[in-house]
C-alpha cells in the first residue's frame, strides 16, 4: 500500500533514512571486523585456539554475512539471526561446561534444537510456498 504522506515530505525523509542506514551498516561492519582482528590477535598472543574462539569467529562471520545480504538484497533472511543464536548457545555451553548445571545444559540444547527446527521449517516453507515477487512501493514513489 503506497504511503499517504506527501511526496515532498517522504522523499527527503527516506533519503535521510538511507544515509543513516548506510552509516550504521558501515559501523556494524567495522565493529565486527575490529572484533575479529582482536580475536585473532588474542589467539596469536595466547598461542592457543579453543573451540569457543572458533565459535566466536563463526558468529562474527554470520554478522558479516547478514550485512552482505542486506547490502545485496535490501533484506536479511530470518535464518541468519537464528544461526547466530545457535552459535551463541553452543559457545555458551562450551564456555561454561564445567560450571553449568546439567539441567541448564539440557535446556540450552533444547533451545538450540528448537532454533534449528525453526530454520528447517522456514526452509521447507520457502520451498513449498515461495514468496511472490512484490514491487517496492518506495521505488515506484521515487520514480514519479
Amino acid at each position: 500500500m503506497p504511503s499517504q504522506l506527501p511526496k515532498s515530505f517522504s522523499k527527503p525523509f527516506l533519503k535521510v533514512f538511507h544515509i543513516l542506514e548506510a552509516i550504521l551498516l558501515v559501523a556494524i561492519t567495522l565493529a565486527t571486523l575490529f572484533a575479529m582482528v582482536n580475536e585473532f590477535v588474542h589467539v596469536i598472543i595466547q598461542k592457543d585456539i579453543q573451540l569457543t574462539d572458533i565459535l566466536l569467529m563463526f558468529i562474527y562471520l554470520e554478522v558479516l554475512a547478514m550485512v552482505q545480504q542486506f547490502v545485496a538484497h535490501g533484506k536479511i533472511p530470518v535464518r541468519y539471526p537464528i544461526y547466530i543464536a545457535i552459535m551463541a548457545i553452543a559457545r555458551y555451553i562450551t564456555l561454561g561446561m564445567k560450571e553449568l548445571d546439567g539441567v541448564l545444559v539440557v535446556w540450552l540444547a533444547l533451545a538450540a534444537f528448537i532454533l534449528a527446527a525453526a530454520t528447517l521449517m522456514i526452509r521447507i516453507g520457502h520451498h513449498y510456498w515461495p514468496y511472490e515477487a512484490v514491487t517496492d512501493p518506495l521505488k515506484k514513489q521515487s520514480d514519479d
